[in-house]
């Protein structure tokens, strides 16, 4: 397994109380490098203006870039404060995701796992919102069909669902977004009215679902929709605030499921997409089990 990180990300600082904080980043390394497991470590690099712009509009760049301050907080909106290392952090994000599709593609590795910050599901083709910048996981799927992968699935477990991830794949041929995700709860979408086959699926949850009830709904509504579908890569947007331990949650997981879906996510990747997996951190904003969460997850997947 590939880890892509850079310390670029910690120059990403929103706020002292802001619970997107670079302690998030600091907290999965410790785990991960106190964790037993096979990985190989790689700098992220900085991504282009030419990569973000596959996903967002010329307009929200120049927006983002215009905004970086020389010092303090510029907010792009309620949640998401910029400053003056933030632009460098989204653009090792975006460079993460795009230097993990092409280990993938020639066989480096079958799991690339982006560890990096802020995070980018909630980032629409032109606004930035809930913590995130640039949509790295959009970016990666549309990044992957410049490369000639066409059929792409992207699983999203964050207890939010993404709505810019879903914005930017409505439509697209071949592209496909399945989400499981507190409703209701932020940002407010994310209904099964917004399901379209094969391109959009939303599983809202009920608040404290529980272990067994995720493993029970993922195994009867995301697995077969993903064996039909039959992409020819898997890309995940893992946000661990599903967690009970969760300050910004309200579902009921714990490390047992996470662990689950890294082995469910790297058996259907090795079924349909010659092993090809690439992950993005998303949400998880308790410090105490945000690192367990994230091996668990990682030893699932190694575990296939």
């Amino acid at each position: 397994m590939q880890i892509y990180f850079h310390d670029d990300c910690s120059l990403h600082e929103p706020g002292a109380r802001h619970p997107e904080s670079p302690e998030r980043q600091r907290s999965i390394v410790k785990a991960l490098k106190q964790s037993a497991l096979p990985l190989e470590w790689f700098s992220a690099p900085l991504g282009t203006r030419e990569q973000v712009l596959l996903a967002h509009s010329a307009a929200h760049w120049q927006h983002v870039t215009d905004s970086v301050p020389n010092s303090g907080l510029v907010s792009l909106d309620a949640d998401t404060h910029l400053s003056p290392g933030s632009l460098t952090a989204a653009l090792r994000g975006v460079g993460a995701t795009c230097a993990g599709i092409s280990a993938l593609l020639a066989g480096q590795t079958q799991h690339a796992f982006c560890l990096t910050r802020p995070p980018g599901h909630h980032a629409t083709p032109t606004h930035a919102m809930g913590f995130c910048v640039f949509n790295h996981a959009a970016i990666a799927a549309l990044f992957a069909q410049q490369q000639g992968i066409q059929r792409i699935a992207l699983v999203d477990f964050d207890v939010h669902h993404g709505n810019g991830s879903q914005d930017i794949f409505t439509g697209k041929p071949n592209l496909f977004y399945l989400s499981t995700h507190l409703f209701p709860h932020y940002p407010g979408t994310g209904a099964r009215s917004e399901n379209r086959s094969h391109n959009i699926l939303n599983v809202p949850l009920q608040r404290n679902t529980s272990d067994a009830e995720y493993r029970e709904i993922f195994q009867a509504e995301l697995l077969p929709a993903l064996d039909a579908f039959k992409p020819e890569l898997l890309l995940v947007s893992a946000g661990f605030d599903a967690h009970i331990a969760d300050p910004l949650g309200g579902l009921g997981l714990t490390e047992a499921t996470y662990f689950w879906l890294g082995q469910q996510l790297q058996t259907l990747a090795n079924t349909h997409c010659h092993g090809r997996l690439l992950s993005v951190l998303e949400g998880g904003y308790n410090l105490t089990v945000l690192g367990s969460s994230v091996v668990a997850y990682c030893q699932g997947s190694q575990a296939v």
